[in-house]
């Protein structure tokens, strides 16, 4: 059974380091792991393609299984196996160990998104022993570089081996289908339909070199410092896209919160743990996170830069520009690299058959769209049309701050809600 060998598959992929950094340099075991995964799927009899994408190293694999109907769009099912780094000296089991105790699996990438790869493939597995026929056919991808923005993954695929996804209409992946426990034991399991853009943003300053001990009013840390100091203080405004709606509107059904559109940012903080991520969905935000500027303790450099990670709403690109523009003015120089925004309706027969699969294994629970304030892989395959949900279906208990193990210290996911996973995925895969 799938569910029996998920926890398995799941310590081992986390025992494989595949650590990003962005810094090709660094590289370790995206490779390692795709082979590791091909030849779990072509154990079982499927015929697998490995791409490295662009680079040495880079692994990605992609299995498709043959649906009932071939006239209908196809369904991706897609995870990434890099990791960000982590610090062992900070956790209190190895972060690499893949360590199996008190109810969880811990390491790095147990939530993001390990977890996923494991159960998808345990389906995957199950489905080609059982001679499983699905309505349609699944692409199941496994890929590079999701940390750093796809460039050697998801991306470099769809702009250089987009055959490979033919037919794909829908896909589901990561940061959704997960539970959260709203009152008197109520589940709502939160599909994301929605995710904020990313543009991570250069400011350059220019200004006069000099000797550190003169009088200089043309120093471009100075106004480097006062140019990110602006745009991090800056609150943009509160807007609340369709998703957010339909999602706070399912919170008040369920208990009687109330989010008025005076105060909507309050009533989020009532929401706990939950609130830093749905707080974050409100608004665009502009986070400086790096600074670079001189060379020697005496001497005024003539350029310094900045860094800005900016998370932007559906729909807010083009005013997001012109207020940062307004804000910083003419003499900061601006560069940037992002990736767009991901918006789909939380409705049609995919939806259907996803809510009936976890009611089927949680009756009485409710399912409802939110949207990310992060991003996945979906930024790239909305470029080959396809409609993007997050649904990596876990049961989580009541007191667990799921939000926070992403990226944090002591990243683990429960034994309970991996097995709860796989049986979702299998009826959903079945029925979708």
């Amino acid at each position: 059974m799938a569910q029996d060998e998920v926890v398995g598959l799941a310590s081992e992929l986390i025992r494989i380091d595949t650590t990003n950094t962005g810094d090709p340099t660094t590289l370790v075991g995206e490779r390692k792991a795709a082979e590791w995964v091909a030849e779990k799927l072509e154990e079982v009899g499927y015929e697998t393609t490995y791409v490295e994408s662009g680079a040495k190293g880079r692994g990605n694999v992609v299995a498709r299984l043959a649906g009932a109907d071939p006239s209908r769009g196809a369904l991706l099912v897609h995870g990434h196996l890099d990791v960000v780094p982590a610090d062992p000296s900070e956790w209190s089991v190895h972060p690499f160990s893949g360590a199996v105790q008190d109810g969880y699996v811990w390491g790095r990438g147990a939530v993001d998104m390990k977890d996923m790869v494991a159960m998808s493939l345990a389906v995957a597995r199950r489905f080609k022993r059982d001679g499983v026929v699905p309505p349609r056919d699944i692409v199941f991808a496994f890929l590079a570089d999701e940390e750093a923005g796809g460039l050697f993954g998801a991306k470099w695929l769809v702009d250089n081996r987009p055959e490979l996804f033919e037919g794909v209409t829908e896909a589901i992946s990561e940061v959704g289908g997960f539970s959260i426990t709203l009152k008197d034991d109520v589940r709502a399991y939160l599909v994301e339909t929605a995710e904020k853009g990313i543009r991570w943003l250069k400011l350059r300053v220019r200004g006069t070199a000099g000797h550190g001990s003169m009088i200089h009013r043309d120093n471009a840390v100075a106004k480097l410092a006062a140019a990110v100091t602006k745009l991090g203080q800056h609150r943009f405004p509160v807007v609340i896209t369709p998703s957010v709606r339909e999602f706070l509107d399912g919170v008040s059904e369920i208990t009687g919160l109330e989010f008025p559109d005076d105060d909507v940012e309050g009533a989020v903080g009532k929401l706990g743990a939950l609130s830093r991520m749905i707080g974050a969905t409100l608004r665009d935000t502009a986070n400086p996170t790096m600074l670079n500027a001189g060379y020697k303790a005496n001497v005024i450099p003539s350029v310094a830069e900045a860094t800005v990670d900016c998370r932007i709403l559906p729909g807010r690109e083009e005013a997001f520009d012109r207020e940062v523009a307004e804000l910083l003015g003419p003499d900061v120089e601006r560069e940037w690299i992002g990736l767009p925004p991901v918006e789909t309706t939380f409705d049609g027969a995919l939806v259907d058959a996803m809510t009936a699969s976890i009611t089927a294994e949680d009756p009485g629970a409710r399912v409802l769209p939110y949207m990310l304030s992060g991003g996945t892989d979906a930024k790239s395959f909305q470029q080959l049309g396809i409609r993007n949900f997050g649904f990596a279906p876990l049961k989580l208990p009541a007191d667990l701050d799921f939000s926070g193990l992403f990226h944090g210290v002591d990243e683990r996911v429960p034994v309970d809600a991996l097995r709860f996973g796989v049986r979702v995925l299998d009826r959903f895969l079945r029925s979708s």
